[in-house]
């Protein structure tokens, strides 16, 4: 997990609204199944979009200020955040080509 940053209530703002370059963040949860099943899925995309991109992951009960803003619903919930916006949200556990479609289009 050396390639992802793990986010905070505290570090959010910083690690990604305050980024230069586009940041995908997955929110989830220890006990939530489907985010088990993407994990791998965003690890992978973590090392191979390195020099594009930044990933983060925020446990959603350890940090529900950050998931009440947002207005997490439902996990696993994937944003990819461009210049402090949210320009792509993906619900449930997506297949890595069709998260790589979503967020490929945002790279500088």
């Amino acid at each position: 997990m050396e390639r992802l940053v793990e986010l905070t209530d505290a570090n959010f703002e910083q690690e990604v609204i305050k980024s230069d370059v586009p940041v995908l963040v997955d929110f989830w949860a220890v006990w939530c199944g489907p985010c088990r099943m993407v994990a791998p899925i965003v690890e992978e995309i973590a090392g191979e979009y390195k020099d594009k991109l930044k990933v983060g992951k925020v446990d959603v009960d350890s940090n529900r200020k950050i998931a009440t803003e947002h207005s997490i619903r439902s996990i696993p919930t994937l944003m990819l955040f461009k210049g402090g916006e949210v320009v792509e949200m993906m619900v449930g556990a997506l297949p890595k080509a069709q998260i790589i479609n979503k967020i490929a289009k945002h790279f500088a």
